[in-house]
């Protein structure tokens, strides 16, 4: 994966989603690719074919914040879409991250005894958990890697009704926090790409944070639970995220929790 082309692919994938008339301009006859064509987002843009074929080649890395917002218009992209691009033709981030968590942190997950919570990283990492998380699903076992067991553990495609939404969620959560010229973050997008349901689902480019939201899950031992998911900020460190799930108190969820331990 290189990281020179990122920008560059992300622009292409957008702008094959984008018809010519949605963007006001007329289309005449029939169009050998879907979208819009480079000099189109060029002039819609105001800027040059050339500097755009640089962007999309990865020939050129700085583009100015103006040109950022022109494009980010010219391709109609929401806030998180956006700042992707803008992340894209950042520098890369400090090289330093942080792997593991404090204890402080650890007795934080262990005191919400009937609220199951783990720490992850934008690579998707789980670092810590408490036991009620990893009684939850053994996909929130410190040392797995969320997006590797969406895909590979048949467990997990049992443990989650909607798993069809839940991995595409997934994918576009992996593509909004990661950043792939991360050398690590960039060796777990290759090997993923030859699982064919991630392939396709990366192949679309779409970007999404993970959100505060109702999950679904059938648990093996004790059936179906709703919880809603809690993201919340580490911050002790930046690159960290905590995850609870959250059962409505004295309910069915609640009592489905307390019986997982």
């Amino acid at each position: 994966m290189s990281g020179d082309k990122l920008l560059g692919d992300f622009l292409k994938a957008r702008r094959g989603r984008i018809q010519a008339h949605e963007a006001g301009l007329t289309s005449y006859g029939r169009r050998r690719v879907p979208g819009l064509r480079r000099d189109e987002l060029a002039r819609l843009a105001g800027v040059s074919e050339h500097y755009l074929i640089r962007l999309e080649q990865g020939t050129d890395h700085n583009p100015s914040a103006q040109v950022l917002q022109a494009l980010a218009t010219a391709l109609r992209l929401d806030r998180d879409e956006t700042a992707h691009l803008y992340a894209l033709a950042a520098p890369p981030p400090s090289a330093a991250r942080h792997d593991g968590v404090s204890d402080d942190v650890q007795q934080l997950l262990d005191s919400w005894s009937t609220t199951p919570a783990y720490v992850r990283n934008r690579r998707f990492d789980v670092l810590a958990a408490n036991k009620l998380a990893m009684a939850l699903s053994p996909l929130y076992t410190p040392g797995q890697n969320l997006v590797r067991g969406m895909f590979h553990d048949p467990g997990v495609r049992l443990l989650f009704p909607d798993w069809a939404e839940i991995a595409a969620q997934t994918t576009a959560a992996l593509r909004a926090e990661a950043d792939p010229r991360d050398p690590a973050t960039a060796d777990l997008i290759t090997s993923m790409l030859t699982d064919n349901d991630f392939r396709d689902l990366w192949a679309d480019h779409d970007v999404r944070p993970t959100r505060n939201e109702m999950k679904r899950f059938h648990h093996p031992s004790v059936g179906a639970l709703t919880l809603r998911r809690q993201t919340l900020s580490n911050v002790a460190a930046d690159d960290q995220v905590i995850i609870t799930y959250q059962s409505a108190p004295s309910s069915p969820d609640a009592d489905a929790l307390a019986k997982l331990l």
